[in-house]
């Protein structure tokens, strides 16, 4: 078994850092380990225009250290009124690396999504010319469709409609959780990748309800069943360049948590590293790993791997992580994956 392990520093494809206090307290658990991160736009206000996009790139950085070599990549929210004009001009910029397709009412601050593809068609033609990927929250919202199954209808009635009418626009499938969108894009063989979180490689439903409901196994798209679960672990360990990390490491403080109604996010940005290591060793996969969180989704969205590395060693004893991190706003608690952990960053 080995007790080390060297990688290129790895890249967060997904991740959410809110905004003031929050992003302050937890912007560290992602720069101290990742090269960069795509930082999610689903702000109050969203981060809609270029400008929009830059103003919060530099509070971002106003909050990392002085000698911190973390680079966060934007993305702009796609809603209905988006300039084309205004995205071409951001990414040829290097402002922004995506765009970010919520249909409106799928998860946290999605308010502002998209409610028919079809009026977003000269946006996403534009991005195919360009070579802009698309980011998709892969969800239907229409209430009689049970919650469990969203991912898939999705699929049939939204994505692939839209991928069909605009076959040059490069696609991920954002935190894919069913096997259905794993058989979807191992079925593609160009334009179509996903990203899969940490925390739905570890858990499944019935985490949620483990003893009575548990909030904070509560995420947008929701924890599905175990077979599921195993189908993404095969995905995420095979090497698959389709595949890669995307933490969706997504901060509420407990007050949103722990509440009459609950705000959907698995804050896993602390742990995750020691998490993907005890997923891939269990799986027989450790030398997959360095593709599945520093290679492959550097490859889809034609950026370089970094040069820098992270070495990960694995000690006799559990690794104990702080359970919550502090805010002025309230304590966010971080993923508990129910198992001891035994690698760590050295």
């Amino acid at each position: 078994m080995a007790a080390e392990l060297t990688l290129r520093r790895p890249f967060d494809w997904h991740v959410h850092f809110r905004d003031g206090s929050v992003m302050r307290a937890v912007l560290s658990g992602t720069a101290e380990h990742f090269a960069s991160a795509l930082v999610m736009p689903n702000l109050v206000p969203p981060v809609v225009t270029m400008d929009d996009a830059v103003a919060y790139r530099d509070r971002i950085n106003a909050y990392l250290p002085p000698n911190s070599e973390f680079e966060p990549m934007m993305t702009l929210y796609l809603t209905e009124a988006t300039s084309a004009d205004d995205v071409e001009k951001a990414a040829k910029a290097g402002v922004i690396t995506a765009v970010k397709l919520y249909p409106a009412g799928a998860t946290t601050n999605s308010d502002s999504g998209v409610r028919d593809t079809t009026k977003v068609a000269a946006v996403l033609e534009r991005m195919a010319e360009i070579g802009l990927p698309l980011c998709v929250h892969g969800e239907v919202t229409d209430p009689d469709i049970d919650i469990f199954d969203r991912e898939a209808v999705f699929i049939e009635t939204v994505l692939d409609p839209l991928r069909r009418r605009t076959p040059g626009l490069r696609v991920i499938m954002e935190h894919v959780t069913t096997e259905d969108g794993v058989k979807y894009v191992q079925s593609e063989s160009e334009n179509l990748a996903a990203t899969i979180t940490t925390h739905h490689l570890m858990i499944n439903r019935n985490h949620i309800f483990k003893g009575g409901i548990r909030p904070h196994y509560y995420c947008l798209p929701i924890a599905k069943r175990e077979h599921h679960r195993l189908a993404l672990r095969a995905a995420a360990v095979s090497g698959d360049g389709r595949f890669f990390l995307g933490t969706d490491s997504a901060p509420h403080v407990d007050g949103a948590k722990e509440s009459a109604c609950g705000c959907a996010g698995v804050y896993n940005a602390p742990n995750t590293l020691s998490c993907l290591a005890h997923v891939f060793e269990e799986e027989s996969a450790l030398d997959n790993l360095e593709a599945f969180v520093s290679m492959n989704g550097a490859s889809y969205y034609g950026v370089s791997p970094s040069e820098k590395t992270i070495t990960l060693k694995r000690q006799g004893t559990a690794v104990s992580y702080k359970s919550k991190v502090k805010t002025e706003e309230g304590d966010i608690t971080v993923f508990d994956p129910e198992c001891d952990l035994h690698w760590v960053v050295a």
